[in-house]
């Protein structure tokens, strides 16, 4: 018996209730079949899988280039672009990296404050798109410009592929093609290291000597060497010129009396930036390790470390004989309680030269005795030459060169001295005047007997006629 629902049959609401099913399904959502992404990995663009191009890029044999995208912090910025594209990497070989590039040009990458060159290098060297060997756009020399690939740095890489089938990117020889495939990219073995025209001029304006070298400011005054006073402003000087005023005169207290800080590399205005030389210095001498004392007096004890830098901002140079923890600890109390003797002892350690190692061996060797001005007034540094090395000071009190060349910039120096120095004491000389004698006659002295016989002729009045009693 058909079972009815308001006089429909049961059987034939049943079948109308399937075809609406069947109609209504091509319009509804996948859910069920997720689309696949590029970075064939997770759920979202910034995470990648093992078989990643990334992954295959730190575990490959390019060593040198991997190491170098973790010193620049490009791994999230990668992963980000694999999951939204396809990429090719143009991989250096690890001897283009070590042996064939110039150790200042790497140095010069490897310096935190060009993080951002070696960046726009390392990004210089992927596109954001898939470029196999199959692939590769046919070109001669000629026809090169029309076969280009816009990078992650947004420079444009030259591609070409010679008639011989050898292929080029940018001036790189491609030496290994199709070195390491994955489903989300490849990478090319290449020659050499690509270097954006951007990055080279950076390079180029960071080691030209017109940014390195000290400019005195047109205009700069002469000083009267009589009253030590600013006169009539001075012609033109040419550069590197010394400033105008001795460094004891701006080191007076007070008010400076030099004129504008000698232009230089760093800092505002591109002015000599003395208090981050002076605090690259004294970081050089913690990590140098032995030196810990000269710097704790050079910052903590006294405020030569600020003194230093305004005088280096000035345009001026020193040389600093640093003594080693070793001669710092046979300081005793007495000769650091007394006030101003850190700073005495630190000023007759300080040069207002730059003088390097080899300058002052050659100087005692060429002239014996060196006497170097210092920063303690009026007492000056003696140098001589000693077993191979440079002796500073005289007698039991005396220091030998034993860490040369600790920091050299160009406008501070500093040499490790195995001793404390101290001047010479100062001997007062006792002056005694020389008088004139007076010329007096010497009287005559008599015997006893003489004298015995001129008493008694005086007693009968007749010692007058007697020469000897007159």
């Amino acid at each position: 018996m058909d079972v009815r629902i308001d006089g429909v049959p049961t059987a034939f609401f049943f079948l109308a209730s399937l075809l609406f099913l069947a109609g209504m399904c091509p319009a509804l959502p996948e859910h069920s079949h997720p689309r696949p992404t590029s970075a064939a990995a997770g759920s979202g663009p910034g995470q990648i899988n093992s078989n990643s191009i990334l992954v295959a890029l730190l575990d490959s044999h390019y060593t040198e280039l991997a190491e170098l995208v973790e010193k620049a912090l490009l791994l999230q910025t990668l992963e980000e672009t694999v999951g939204r594209h396809n990429i090719t990497i143009f991989a250096p070989k690890n001897e283009a990296l070590e042996r064939d590039l110039d150790p200042e040009f790497k140095r010069f990458l490897l310096e935190p404050r060009n993080l951002r060159s070696l960046q726009t290098l390392l990004m210089f060297h992927i596109v954001p798109s898939r470029i196999d060997s199959a692939n590769w756009p046919e070109s001669t020399q000629s026809a090169a410009e029309h076969h280009e690939a816009l990078s992650l740095s947004n420079h444009r890489l030259r591609l070409v592929k010679r008639e011989s089938g050898e292929r080029e990117v940018d001036r790189a020889r491609v030496i290994h093609a199709d070195a390491v495939t994955r489903p989300d990219g490849v990478i090319h073995g290449i020659e050499q290291l690509l270097i954006p025209q951007s990055v080279q001029d950076d390079f180029n304006r960071r080691r030209s000597l017109r940014s390195i070298t000290a400019v005195k400011p047109e205009g700069a005054p002469e000083v009267d060497p009589r009253t030590h006073r600013l006169k009539k402003p001075a012609p033109p000087a040419e550069a590197g010129s010394p400033p105008a005023l001795p460094i004891y005169d701006a080191m007076a207290p007070g008010p400076s009396l030099a004129p504008a800080p000698a232009p230089g590399p760093g800092g505002p205005h591109h002015h000599f930036d003395g208090e981050a030389q002076v605090k690259d210095f004294i970081h050089t001498l913690l990590h140098y390790g032995g030196y810990n004392e000269m710097a704790d007096i050079l910052v903590n004890l006294t405020s030569l470390a600020s003194e230093m830098g305004r005088l280096v901002s000035e345009g001026y140079v020193l040389t600093v004989l640093a003594p080693n923890d070793e001669a710092m600890a046979k300081l005793t109390t007495d000769q650091l309680s007394e006030p101003g003797a850190p700073e005495q002892i630190m000023y007759y350690h300080l040069i207002p030269e730059y003088q390097t190692e080899e300058s002052m061996y050659n100087a005692v060797r060429r002239f014996g005795k060196v006497r170097y001005d210092t920063l303690r007034l009026p007492h000056k540094m003696v140098a001589q030459e000693a077993d191979g090395s440079v002796k500073f000071g005289q007698g039991e009190g005396s220091a030998y060169l034993f860490d040369p060349d600790i920091y050299t910039d160009g406008r501070i120096s500093v040499q490790g001295i195995d001793g404390v120095l101290f001047p010479p004491e100062e001997t007062t000389e006792v002056k005694v005047e020389k008088k004139t004698p007076t010329k007096v006659v010497a009287k005559l002295r008599r015997g006893k007997l003489l004298e015995l016989t001129c008493q008694m002729l005086s007693a009968f009045g007749q010692h007058s006629r007697v020469t000897s009693c007159r």
